[in-house]
């Protein structure tokens, strides 16, 4: 799985598997679109105005938990500028 976060557009895109041919994209409203692999399974997630949907509960950051394990890491997102955009510094 993969989370990836363009501040310039403002999408962020949550990648649960490799790419595959023919990716179809429905859209779930104006700020979700659901992309299907052609057997069905879901692709990833696209949140657009994604800062707004990624810092409203956490406080600026992307809380991971494994609720198997009890595990919990947080990556702290910066916002810049008065209408600000979210990044991950620990990106790489």
């Amino acid at each position: 799985m993969r989370i990836t976060y363009d501040p310039r557009h403002n999408v962020a895109y949550l990648r649960l598997q490799e790419k595959v041919e023919g990716v179809e994209t429905i859209r779930v409203s104006d700020e979700l679109n659901v992309d299907l692999a052609p057997d069905g399974t879901v692709y990833g997630s696209e949140l657009l105005n994604a800062n707004a949907q990624l810092g409203a509960e956490d406080a600026g950051s992307l809380v991971i938990i494994d609720e198997a394990r009890g595990d919990r890491r947080e990556v702290p997102l910066v916002r810049r500028g008065k209408d600000s955009s979210m990044i991950d510094r620990s990106s790489g």
